[in-house]
């Protein structure tokens, strides 16, 4: 998650109402919509083929082998032993180690048998469980648990399909495709994750459903990332629950088409252990779903309850801390839809910040919704059933579902990527420096331009840091070594990493 604590401008706030500027001005009809009342989202993601049935990844004929692995093998050796379209069945036992997948077209898929998982173990030493930067991926039930980076992660790779692992303290992300398209993360069970359990990253025409994620700090993210669906979730226990968030300083600028639909979003609460230096670490526990400057977020149909700051967040960079401004990235969350959803038990003991606002706009209660800072075009339905703090200048829907929209992925998968040599260093660039490191604000790791303050016309330097780091700032996470990559990887992505801007 990048970003952090919620600071509204209060002095700002103070003088613009006594001033007689009301933030969101109240309006004093209600109007009342059936649950049946009104269209389908119009909006969203149209494929080429809109009859067509969509899915991942692409279909695998007959002639792929099939490779077995047992407890006292290695995964690793299966992986570079198969060829596209084959299939590597892991059988119930420990397996400790990292598996890197770089070609297309690999199922890595557990066998489980009367209840026995096989499990990736890290020891809580190993940094990731499972890379892939091929495209067509498989992962499928696997039990992957006590690593310190990440459980499952995605490096450009498209056409994913991420389903029923148990993934359970594997540092910072859990399950975290990045820079992916057409991808699927469904039925998996995520929980103890240090930033966030789910955490799709300037990902396009993604699904994300039937998943549990609890006892983290943010649940589901979707950042810098485009047509995304988040359904049928069970969102507990966490800091925060579902995020659809703009990070600035990322080459991605955008986040929009984003549907929140049918979740469970309950009790999220858990105070906040985001490792230090890390912008999560700021987020106030108790908030149910936050949009900080995405676009065109329809949320529908969840359960958001029992939330001590609210049940949702409405934000703009402004109102954010640790936000430095990009001027490539429109800092205003554009066309919000909040359509029926049950709110029960929110804002019971809401952050000061938010009881200066409530004061601000004289509003009384507990609040369910909150808006701070500029708000766009946006809209909700049937606003007489939350107590709402800044949205009285949000129109009234003129739609009251997404029934029209099924999913986004794609009806083909995406063709096969195909890398010139002297793209290598900015492909790897966006698919993995981008996870930790924005070019000015601080994310996981330091920014950009602070590392190439340090190196200046030393690219062997940060390839060799690269390969083997070693932690220099208290205030900044540990950085997983990356010594799967070639040298040459390295020294390209290092080249680029110095050239590259906002």
């Amino acid at each position: 998650m990048k970003i952090g604590k919620l600071i509204l401008a209060l002095l700002v706030l103070a003088v613009a109402f006594g001033g007689g500027l009301w933030y969101g001005k109240q309006q004093s009809t209600t109007i009342i919509a059936a649950n049946d009342e009104g269209g389908s989202y119009g909006g969203g993601f149209r494929s080429a083929e809109p009859d067509a049935k969509p899915r991942a990844t692409a279909a695998r004929g007959p002639g792929g082998t099939v490779h077995q692995v047992r407890e006292g093998e290695a995964i690793q050796d299966a992986v570079n032993a198969a060829e596209p379209g084959d299939t590597i069945r892991i059988f119930p036992g420990t397996y400790t180690e990292t598996v890197y997948i770089d070609k297309d077209g690999i199922r890595l898929i557990g066998v489980i048998e009367q209840g026995n998982w096989p499990t990736l173990e890290g020891e809580k030493r190993l940094n990731d469980a499972i890379l892939y930067s091929g495209n067509d991926i498989v992962v499928e039930n696997l039990k992957i648990t006590n690593y310190k980076g990440n459980g499952i992660m995605g490096q450009a790779g498209n056409n994913f399909e991420i389903r029923n692992n148990l993934i359970i303290d594997t540092g910072v992300y859990g399950i975290f495709p990045q820079l992916g398209q057409n991808g699927i993360v469904e039925d998996n069970v995520v929980s103890g994750i240090e930033d966030a359990a789910i955490y799709v990253g300037m990902s396009d025409n993604i699904h994300v459903a039937g998943n549990e994620v609890f006892d983290s700090v943010a649940g589901i993210e979707i950042e810098n990332s485009r047509h995304a669906i988040v359904e049928n979730n069970y969102v507990h226990h966490n800091t925060g629950g579902i995020l659809a968030f703009i990070t600035p300083g990322l080459p991605i600028k955008t986040t929009y088409d984003v549907i929140i639909r049918d979740n469970f979003i309950v009790d999220n609460n858990t105070p906040n252990f985001g490792a230090p230096g890390s912008t999560v670490a700021g987020i106030p526990a108790g908030t149910g779903v936050l949009i900080m400057a995405a676009d065109e977020v329809v949320i529908e149909n969840n359960i958001i309850r029992d939330h001590q700051t609210a049940g949702i967040l409405v934000v703009d960079h402004a109102n954010a801390s640790n936000i430095t401004a990009d001027p490539d990235a429109d800092p205003a969350p554009d066309r919000v839809a909040i359509l029926d959803n049950l709110m029960l038990n929110n804002g019971y003991d809401t952050i000061d910040e938010v009881r200066a606002l409530m004061l601000a706009t004289m509003t009384r209660g507990t609040p369910d919704i909150v808006r701070a800072g500029e708000v766009r075009d946006s809209c909700i339905r049937n606003r007489h059933r939350y107590t709402t703090v800044g949205v009285g200048d949000f129109a009234d829907c003129d739609f009251a579902n997404t029934d029209n929209i099924d999913n986004y992925l794609l009806p083909e998968p995406v063709p096969p990527r195909e890398i010139d040599p002297s793209e290598q260093g900015k492909l790897t660039y966006l698919g993995i420096c981008t996870g930790c490191h924005s070019y000015k604000g601080i994310l996981i790791g330091p920014p950009v331009e602070m590392i190439q303050a340090m190196y200046k016309d030393d690219p062997q330097g940060i390839a060799a840091y690269i390969a083997d780091p070693v932690k220099k700032r208290p205030t900044f996470p540990e950085m997983p070594p990356q010594d799967y990559l070639d040298p040459e990887v390295r020294l390209a992505v290092a080249e680029y990493l110095l050239t590259v801007g906002n």
